[in-house]
């Protein structure tokens, strides 16, 4: 009797978008399941045409598998063909859907053999629950990802090309991205356009009897309260000052009262990332790296890869009730009961598209303490865990209750305040990570009580202008005007750096460059709906209404596209680049006597003649637009030795040849530090800058020394092996060797 071959059991493809997150869902699941990583999007517009049927009017994209993604691609299809079931596990938002309906037309399968699983966190239970609940594709969430995508194209694709042909060659435009632009274009010129103001208050210091010391302002005279510039010059200011002095003082009112403060609401993915850069110097997109980290998984002695929190693209401030009882159980044993609020805290999302079926972003447990991963995590990803356990424990925690003191200080005319305030409950204090002001305590007082002025100073002040954007308050007016969305803040602050509109400055500021004026300024004259906030807005909500399923995607795009299609032929004819792009002045060209003007380069302002292309002479100018003429050194050119003049470009001075531009020598000037290199002890240690603009040392005789340090070296050995030593974070110097523990104060 023949042996039948026993049957071998079909295995169970779960996908997802990367290795990690398929490492840590692996341990969740048993033998019958492969766990595959797509590497992001499979499938995507072309990048060598616009991708989009407009001739035939569907606006239907055209995918193509981009290199990149071949192989992953030819990996999962045959996969696909022997699994049992296939489940698309890519994240819960637009983006997540797309690529599940991507991939579902790319492998070929009937669509009874898949399914949509999602989950908020990446934990065994999450995991099982998703397998328990799977659901089909929502439509609706993949068209208005591909509204957004076709509409960005759109704009990217025509609207590009004209700024090519009527700015310069090289930049770009699109739809949040210029409507950012120009956030940033008008805050700049609020600051250029703001007239400092000087105004004065007067500081006093008064004594009690028993030298108890009590700081006030002078708040008002004779019962009228004094504005903010109601004492304009110093003058004003050292009269009252010295009449103050000559008055008799003395208690007039004390109030005491109790404030109570309540706890933030949990992080969405705005005030995450608002946070992140005003607390820890993050920037929205580095935020969201180390994030992505947190939530796919990060490897803990003894459990495996674990995800740490849950989706950090949200808009929900909500919590599971799942972590709001583990929340609440550790808030007992750590602090006690009269720690919490009598029943949970619920929060309500200020935007009125917040997803509530979404979670905010929290820790996946509430007992994993940042001090029990310390040892675990790096640096940045310990402190963005830290920051988003302490706002989401906090949240569930009772008020802090403080003291404020309110005394009033009278003398003749005079009336001085002073304010105090101690925290007698902490609450919910006992956990967040908010800056808490050093409490101001105040001596027991009564009315009527006399003082003694110590000292009545007056002190200057001046306005000041609106601070530049950070990544922390673009972030807050990008969601305030409903510009983007949770997913989009982050990429589009990259974008714009990276296109050149924009630079980050001291304190990590964005700063618009010259081209960022000036194509904005073109974009509100002739395109004003692109960069209308209003406009933008209103795209948004279009797109949120298509992912709710209450409109069709290709009307809303025709209703744009074709009012944009024909004033863009129509600006195409009547615009002339000379007249945008240069502006004409009395100076004239030395070598052929033409007129001169001011032109827009990739790099800022200069002077070119009009005689191009057969005469090329061209000047730098500076922020007013005057000439700046080279400074001439001793160095010679290199290719044909000429003297060399110290010249300004992108990245600071720099060598140039005066042969320009028949010769293009140029080379850097070196800024040493005063060190000869350790290895191979004849170079020089310079300063130079990364092509990422990051300050490094190294050895002026590369690639022949290659010898370089990120730290600035002191020039003194270690003196436990010798290597140099180089400067360190919070005033210390350390050794540059690695293993080297070295460290010891600066002196």
């Amino acid at each position: 009797m023949a042996t039948k071959t026993p049957k071998t059991s079909k295995k169970q493809l779960v996908i997802v978008e990367s290795p990690t997150k398929a490492k840590t869902i692996s341990r969740f699941l048993g033998n019958k399941f492969i766990v595959k990583a797509s590497f992001g999007h499979v499938r995507d517009l072309p990048k060598s045409d616009i991708g989009v049927d407009l001739e035939g009017g569907t606006f239907l994209p055209h995918y193509v598998v981009p290199a990149k993604a071949r192989a992953i691609v030819t990996e999962l299809k045959k996969l696909a063909k022997t699994a049992e079931k296939i489940y698309f596990a890519t994240d819960e938002d637009r983006e997540g859907e797309a690529i599940s309906w991507h991939l579902r037309q790319l492998l070929g399968v009937a669509p009874e053999k898949t399914a949509r699983i999602t989950f908020h966190e990446i934990t065994e239970k999450a995991i099982a629950n998703a397998l328990a609940h799977p659901r089909d594709i929502d439509d609706a969430q993949v068209d208005a990802q591909q509204a957004r995508r076709v509409l960005d194209r759109l704009v990217g694709y025509e609207l590009s090309p004209f700024l090519w042909h009527k700015v310069r060659r090289g930049l770009s435009a699109g739809r949040v991205q210029s409507v950012t632009v120009r956030l940033i274009v008008e805050r700049e010129r609020e600051i250029l356009a703001f007239l400092t103001e000087e105004y004065w208050s007067i500081e006093a210091l008064f004594q009690t009897e028993k030298n108890a010391e009590i700081p006030a302002t002078l708040q008002s005279i004779k019962g009228s309260s004094l504005d903010k510039f109601f004492i304009k010059t110093g003058d004003q200011a050292e009269k009252l000052a010295a009449d103050m002095r000559a008055a008799d003082w003395k208690i007039g009112r004390v109030e005491r009262k109790n404030v109570h403060r309540s706890p933030a609401a949990p992080y969405t993915t705005s005030t995450l990332q608002q946070d992140a850069n005003r607390k820890l110097g993050m920037s929205a997109k580095q935020a969201m790296m180390v994030a992505q980290q947190l939530y796919e998984g990060i490897e803990l002695p003894g459990e495996g890869s674990v995800g740490l929190i849950t989706y950090m693209r949200t808009d929900s401030v909500n919590l599971a009730e799942s972590f709001v009882e583990g929340a609440r159980d550790w808030v007992t044993q750590t602090f006690g009961k009269n720690h919490l609020t009598e029943q949970p805290r619920r929060y309500t999302a200020k935007s009125k598209l917040a997803q509530e079926a979404h979670e905010a972003v929290r820790p996946t447990e509430a007992s994993r303490t940042p001090e029990s991963l310390k040892s675990v995590l790096e640096g940045s990803q310990w402190k963005l865990y830290d920051l988003i356990w302490r706002r989401a424990v906090a949240s569930q925690m009772e008020n802090a209750t403080m003291e404020a003191t309110t005394v009033d200080i009278v003398g003749g005319d005079f009336s001085c305040r002073a304010n105090g305030s101690v925290i007698i409950f902490p609450g919910f204090l006992a956990v967040a990570t908010e800056t808490q002001k050093e409490d101001t305590l105040l001596p027991v007082l009564t009315e009527g009580e006399k003082l003694a002025a110590k000292t009545v100073e007056p002190k200057q002040h001046f306005t000041e202008p609106p601070p530049r954007y950070s990544d922390a308050s673009i972030v807050k007016i990008m969601e305030e005007y409903g510009i983007g969305r949770p997913s989009t803040y982050a990429p589009t602050i990259s974008t714009v750096i990276d296109r050149g509109y924009v630079e980050r400055i001291e304190n990590r500021r964005l700063k618009p460059t010259e081209t960022a004026f000036l194509v904005t300024d073109l974009l509100v004259e002739h395109f004003p709906g692109i960069v209308d906030y209003a406009f933008t807005a209103k795209m948004e909500d279009d797109l949120d209404l298509v992912a709710e399923g209450k409109t069709a995607w290709v009307p809303m795009i025709k209703t744009f596209y074709h009012p944009f299609h024909e004033t863009l032929l129509e600006k195409e004819k009547t615009l002339d680049k000379k007249k945008i792009t240069e502006e004409a002045t009395d100076i004239v060209c030395e070598k052929c006597s033409k007129p001169m003007v001011i032109k827009m380069g990739r790099f800022g302002k200069f002077l070119a003649c009009t005689g191009y292309p057969e005469c090329k002479t061209t000047k730098p100018i500076d922020k007013e637009g005057a000439v700046v003429e080279p400074v001439l050194t001793e160095e010679r050119c290199e290719k044909c030795q000429k003297q060399m003049a110290i010249v300004e470009g992108r990245y600071g001075k720099y060598l140039k040849c005066t042969g320009a531009p028949e010769c293009d020598g140029h080379k850097a000037i070196e800024k040493k530090v005063g060190v000869t290199c350790p290895q191979c002890k004849i170079g020089d240690m310079i300063e130079k800058r990364s092509k990422r603009g990051k300050t490094f040392y190294a050895c002026n005789r590369y690639p022949d020394c290659a010898f370089a340090l990120w730290s600035k070296p002191t020039g003194d050995p270690c003196p436990t092996c010798g290597s140099l030593l180089v400067l360190a974070a919070k005033g210390r110097i350390r050794c540059s060797k690695k293993g080297c523990d070295y460290s010891t104060e600066q002196e």
